[in-house]
């Protein structure tokens, strides 16, 4: 009696676990949660030149006489403002909540839900504008006895600082005019040599500079570009070389238009009548060739807009033969402009007004009339592109 009730008993319990299991089972498939998802982050490598107007080092100008020495070993001083990389996140998710299973039985029903296709992270890209091969370029043919410089460019060394100016660049300049020009404007193309905190700006504010009466006759020409000296230009920022110029990814978004170049973005804007080109940065490695077909384009786009380009040689021979002075005097002598050789003034300073770095020209203060201060790099830069522009602009007018 007692066996046969311990069997019954033992079924009833072998019975319940099945039924109650089968309701378990039953109940997740209804209730089907989702799983939580997992928010997940693409990062996109951009290497960022800062072009905001606003920025205090870009928008001030030291006092002249706090001027000390900068390395390249403090790529952080504001004097120098290198640029940073920046990372974008792109592609993110939002998380959502997981459903709750509700009390009353869900039915089924089959949605078809989106096709989704992985996507390859973007790829890096180097964004060099395609070069202009130098047989395609069109240098101006100089008429018999009409030139400007007459020793060939392979004696660029022994041409002067202050440019003997042609009738070809009278004709630019002219030609500026007529298309609406404005005669009182300039612009500059450059690089970190160019920013106005060491390079012309110093010349809208007399308390930074002193000419002498040696230089005195240089004040009409001060005046008469008066605004230009010390604007921020949308063509010139530290790390930009020949070829960030004519990137447009490199433009000030801010101002400039989409797919605008910084150097179209500056002669849009600012409607100059001429234009000074003084490109000392180049990528180490990358040929002088390569460097000379964007800087061809560089001078077409401004014959183009009738804008009169000024070259400029540099003090620094970072590349070991000077290829790259000696393709800029070739460069001023196929088109008949301008060159500033700034290589030539810098030559009697002490290591040739540069530092320690070989690259970074020696500070000093713009007083024309100090002996001691024209021992300098930045001083003789600034006189003599002064002293260029003046003579430039009183020969075309």
């Amino acid at each position: 009696m007692k066996r046969s009730s311990t069997l019954v008993l033992v079924g009833v319990v072998i019975f319940l676990s099945t039924v109650i299991a089968a309701c378990t089972k039953e109940s997740q498939r209804f209730a089907n949660p989702l799983p939580t998802p997992v928010p997940k982050t693409n990062f996109l490598f951009v290497p960022h030149v800062d072009a905001n107007s606003t920025t205090k080092q870009l928008n001030s100008y030291p006092d002249p006489l706090s001027a000390t020495a900068v390395s390249t070993a403090n790529s952080n001083s504001p004097d120098f403002p290198y640029g940073t990389a920046t990372d974008i996140a792109t592609d993110v998710p939002q998380e959502t909540a997981t459903p709750v299973p509700s009390e009353t039985p869900l039915v089924e029903t089959e949605t078809p839900s989106p096709t989704l296709k992985p996507t390859k992270p973007p790829t890096p890209t180097l964004f060099w504008p395609t070069p202009v091969p130098g047989e395609t370029a069109t240098p101006y043919n100089r008429p018999s006895g009409d030139h400007g410089q007459t020793l060939p460019p392979e004696k660029w060394q022994k041409w002067p600082v202050i440019p003997v100016v042609s009738n070809r660049a009278r004709q630019i300049y002219q030609s500026g005019l007529n298309q609406g020009h404005d005669p009182k404007r300039f612009s500059k193309v450059g690089d970190c040599q160019n920013i106005r905190q060491y390079f012309l700006g110093m010349f809208d504010n007399p308390k930074t500079y002193e000419l002498g009466d040696a230089y005195n006759y240089l004040n009409g020409t001060i005046s008469q570009f008066a605004g230009s000296w010390v604007r921020l230009s949308e063509s010139v920022r530290t790390g930009f070389n020949v070829a960030s110029v004519l990137t447009p990814l490199y433009a000030n978004p801010a101002d400039c238009r989409q797919g605008e170049s910084p150097i179209a973005c500056e002669a849009r804007i600012w409607n100059p009548s001429i234009m000074i080109i003084s490109m000392e940065t180049w990528t180490q490695g990358r040929p002088t060739a390569l460097y000379e077909s964007y800087l061809r384009q560089i001078v077409e786009f401004a014959i183009s807009k009738n804008v009169l380009p000024i070259l400029a040689t540099k003090a620094d021979n970072l590349e070991g033969d000077n290829s790259i002075n000696l393709m800029v005097a070739k460069v001023a002598t196929d088109y008949d402009i301008p060159l500033w050789n700034f290589w030539a003034a810098a030559q009697p300073l002490p290591n040739h007004g540069l530092l320690a770095d070989g690259f970074h020209l020696t500070p000093g203060k713009n007083f024309f009339n100090d002996n001691d201060a024209m021992n300098n790099g930045w001083p003789v830069r600034n006189l003599t592109a002064l002293q260029v522009i003046d003579a430039v602009w009183k020969a075309v007018k």
